[in-house]
């Protein structure tokens, strides 16, 4: 093989993306809130654009004369006002009211751990249980349940614990040798104990399978410098102080453990349904009526109404204090009908809150004058002004895109604004892609994250695109509009007598549509129906 330098000559074909399209398809990507702060960056980041302002739009801009006029009247000492108001030190009331108006700020919510922290703090509790305490609120999920067993919890605490006595045992070995050989248990006083207590809580520990085995062999008694390391029976009983807090069911490590506190807490021990918590939990969530009653000696009707009576109790305490803020849509396009019956659907845009655009015309006069300038200068100028430019049609290319997809949507699903969601018809990403001559991931960027507020309230784009099932009429009809249906069927069915799946396929064989029974399965599971077995009443 032979080395050196060598040149040769080739000819290839590249498809390369340009990097404004980049900026495009991501504009097109964005929701309304996303694009207002793109907007606002360009306009900090670019000098050839300003702000148009909707006063601009409408009214045209006063004589000169009408100008000076105003000014005059506006510096114009009004002694009627100054007499009735008094005199504001600054300048006239309303300009003294400006300077004194504060921006709100968000102010910090109070979540579970806080309230629960809040409730602890007014019980007698010593540091050494306070520490305890922490570590099981640590471990409290938001739903309000315990997500960690006690040997877990007890590892992490003692962990810590010797930690700290390594550290102080080696700050105690730096300071010399004068020190007494018990000052290293002395400096546990933080968790509440002394060096006396230290021997007898060390000793039962050696037995615990969660403490660290390097603290001492069981053979060898407690010397004075033992950690205090805590025992399973203080965190049974720290979780049972948990438990008692507020909300009720707080601290549960299951669904059943959380029923039980809060039967507990209402003083509903001795009823049937605290029997069945208690007792036959896997056989109460699995409905088996007879079942129970023929062990508890009642009518499935009286344990039927036993386990009603467990809907006034909140399987998720902890969601009451969650910190999820509720999550506010702003909707980029708007669906009106305008007239009366058989009037038509109107699409407007919902740009109101975006900022206009336009090119700044004292930067426009600065680029006319390039003889002036440098060509630094120049290539800036050319680059920002060529920016610009594309900025502004990108935005008025995206709304047109919108609102020719909204447009279809809206004609395509004329039956569902005027009847309901039953007839829904079927719509893929490409059928809308070949009408209105675009790309399938054009049209898919235009749904993505988008919003529409229709008479029908505020849905996704997304909401109007779904699968088709076959009809006997040769209509494909929508499975989103199928679910419906389902959830109607079940909901006014007879609940001693609950449709089955095969019942529920025969009736839509009646109305003309062909569907499996796994299909009907599957929509029923999403839509959080239980099956017939379940759903039946006695």
């Amino acid at each position: 093989m032979r080395t050196g330098l060598s040149q040769h000559t080739s000819l290839r074909q590249e498809l390369r993306v340009n990097p404004r399209l980049y900026q495009a398809m991501d504009m097109l990507y964005m929701p309304m809130m996303d694009l207002q702060q793109h907007l606002k960056q360009e306009l900090l980041a670019n000098p050839f654009l300003e702000l148009l302002e909707p006063e601009e739009e409408t009214t045209e801009q006063p004589a000169a004369e009408e100008q000076k006029e105003q000014k005059e009247k506006e510096e114009e000492v009004d002694w009627e006002e100054i007499l009735l108001n008094g005199f504001e030190v600054g300048g006239t009331r309303e300009q003294y009211e400006q300077l004194e108006y504060t921006e709100p700020v968000t102010v910090e919510s109070r979540n579970l751990i806080d309230h629960l922290r809040e409730q602890l703090q007014m019980l007698t509790l010593t540091p050494r249980q306070l520490l305890l305490a922490e570590e099981f609120l640590g471990n409290i999920n938001e739903e309000g349940y315990l997500a960690a067993s006690l040997e877990e919890i007890l590892g992490s605490v003692n962990q810590l614990i010797a930690g700290h006595v390594e550290r102080e045992s080696g700050a105690d070995a730096e300071e010399g040798e004068d020190g007494d050989a018990g000052d290293g248990a002395g400096n546990l006083d933080d968790f509440g104990m002394s060096a006396d207590s230290a021997v007898s809580a060390a000793a039962p520990v050696q037995t615990t399978p969660s403490s660290p085995s390097a603290v001492a062999s069981p053979s060898s008694p407690p010397s004075p410098s033992s950690p205090p390391f805590y025992t399973m029976e203080e965190a049974e009983e720290m979780l049972a102080v948990v438990q008692r807090l507020d909300p009720s069911g707080t601290g549960a490590r299951n669904l059943r453990e959380c029923l039980l506190i809060q039967l507990v807490e209402l003083a509903d021990t001795e009823s049937l349904t605290y029997r069945l918590v208690n007792e036959a939990f896997p056989d109460l969530i699995a409905h088996r009526w007879n079942d129970l009653a023929k062990r508890f000696g009642v009518e499935p009707a009286a344990v039927q109404a036993a386990a009603d009576q467990l809907s006034r109790l909140d399987p998720k305490p902890g969601l009451k204090y969650s910190e999820q803020s509720d999550g506010y849509i702003i909707p980029d396009l708007i669906v009106e009908k305008i007239g009366g019956q058989g009037g038509r659907y109107q699409v407007f845009l919902n740009d109101t809150g975006m900022p206009r655009l336009r090119l700044s015309r004292s930067y426009q006069e600065i680029a006319r004058d390039k003889k002036k300038m440098t060509p630094e200068n120049r290539e800036f100028i050319a680059s920002k002004m060529n920016s610009a430019n594309w900025m502004i049609q990108a935005i008025e290319q995206r709304r047109q895109t919108m609102l020719k997809v909204m447009n279809f949507i809206v004609d395509r699903q004329r039956d569902f604004f005027e009847k309901g969601i039953e007839y829904l018809k079927p719509l893929t990403l490409r059928e809308v892609a070949e009408v209105i001559n675009m790309h399938e991931s054009t049209v898919s960027r235009v749904t993505n994250e988008k919003y529409v507020q229709t008479p029908r309230g505020v849905l996704p784009l997304k909401f109007f695109f779904s699968s088709a099932l076959s009809t006997a009429s040769g209509e494909d009809a929508s499975a989103r509009s199928i679910r419906a249906k389902l959830e109607k069927m079940v909901g006014e069915e007879n609940s001693a007598k609950p449709l089955t799946d095969q019942q529920i396929v025969h009736l839509f064989q009646e109305q003309g549509i062909q569907i499996a029974r796994r299909t009907v399965a599957k929509y029923r599971d999403q839509l959080g129906i239980l099956p017939a077995r379940m759903r039946k009443r006695v």
